[in-house]
């Protein structure tokens, strides 16, 4: 909460978040495919997971997992490919129930947003009761489960989105908000990703309870532009507001190989969750991108990267990933593993959408 805020009555802070929502779609339009362990992506030897069913993950399969290793801990492993057009569908679906609620809605991706409801449509009161209104609206609406978190900062209500997964949702109050961060693992926080998390922990700092230890000087001394963030949340404070007009400056993802990569089949491969990554929130906001930069890590730490920059946005994923296809080629072969990819999108703008899809009727 702001000063001011925290003088008078706190936000009332919204995450929703949808439970495995590719996996889930796919298990709703394939009856067949309900109640058995289903990954979304493809089952190619240098294949890698998109998403994967709460039946599945139960095996330990999760997402940016490669297929193969997804298939040796869970044999009967069901792959179908995606299907963004039938997920976008459905994220329209929701984004309109939010509608009814707040017009302060920020899309993160397809299946997850941040709703401020201090002052809603409905007149209601409990943040609480508006959270299981709209799930249950969503539920009735596309037969699917969400989950979500409600607390007085964008923060604190992503981290309680993910306390009663699946099909649930909690609350952290201000009072119990900057308990709860003291006790929360480092690599639990949304924002510190495995880098900085694995960065905080050469640096000591294991809990909430130790990021809220430093000095704000040392946290921007070893985490630039970040220090004052990490210094808030450690605290339970994030100021930022939901923002629904927002396009940000950037949308990027990155991740780290548990082995590194060597053949350019499997780089491509390792980019697909990142490019859908990025992609979702791109569609989720109805935005594209001119430039997009390609990033990569060697196993010495060493890392170059690649930008192409065009006239106009990109306006579908297939064109992503045929720039990034583009800039990951001349690499090969690499003078040694690729440890980390990363996918930035900038130059961000609004998109026009075209008249003819308008007119196509809701199935």
């Amino acid at each position: 909460m702001t000063d001011e805020e925290g003088q008078g009555r706190p936000r009332k802070i919204v995450h929703i978040d949808m439970d495995a929502f590719y996996a889930s779609v796919e298990q709703r339009d394939n009856p067949e495919l309900r109640g058995l362990p289903v990954a979304v992506g493809s089952p190619a030897a240098r294949g890698v997971v998109a998403a994967a069913s709460y039946e599945a993950r139960k095996f330990g399969v999760h997402s940016a997992m490669p297929s193969v290793t997804a298939r040796r801990k869970c044999p009967d492993l069901i792959f179908v490919p995606p299907r963004f057009d039938a997920y976008k569908a459905v994220s329209s679906q929701i984004r309109a129930i939010f509608a009814e609620y707040t017009a302060l809605i920020e899309p993160l991706s397809l299946d997850e947003a941040y709703l401020d409801v201090t002052e809603n449509l409905k007149g209601m009161e409990i943040a609480t009761e508006i959270a299981a209104e709209i799930r249950a609206r969503i539920k009735v609406a596309t037969g699917l489960n969400a989950s979500a978190g409600i607390s007085y900062n964008k923060f604190l209500a992503k981290m309680a989105s993910d306390l009663n997964k699946p099909n649930g949702q909690a609350v952290i109050t201000p009072r119990n908000g900057p308990g709860f961060v003291e006790r929360l693992p480092i690599k639990k926080f949304h924002g510190v990703g495995p880098a900085t998390a694995e960065k905080m922990h050469r640096l000591g700092i294991e809990t909430g309870a130790d990021l809220k230890a430093q000095t704000l000087a040392f946290l921007v001394q070893h985490f630039g532009k970040s220090g004052p963030y990490f210094y808030g949340i450690a605290r339970g404070i994030d100021n930022r507001e939901v923002r629904p007009d927002r396009v940000r400056k950037s949308v990027g993802a990155e991740d780290t190989f548990a082995e590194d990569i060597h053949s350019f089949e499997l780089a491509r491969e390792g980019l697909r969750p990142l490019i859908e990554k990025v992609w979702g929130y791109c569609e989720a906001n109805e935005i594209g991108a001119k430039t997009v930069t390609l990033k990569v890590k060697f196993a010495d730490f060493s890392q170059i990267t690649r930008s192409r920059t065009f006239p106009a946005a990109l306006s579908a994923i297939a064109g992503l990933e045929d720039v990034l296809s583009v800039l990951l080629a001349p690499i090969f072969p690499p003078r040694q593993g690729i440890r980390l990819l990363g996918v930035t999108l900038t130059s961000l703008e609004r998109r026009t959408p075209p008249v003819e899809p308008q007119l196509r009727l809701a199935l």
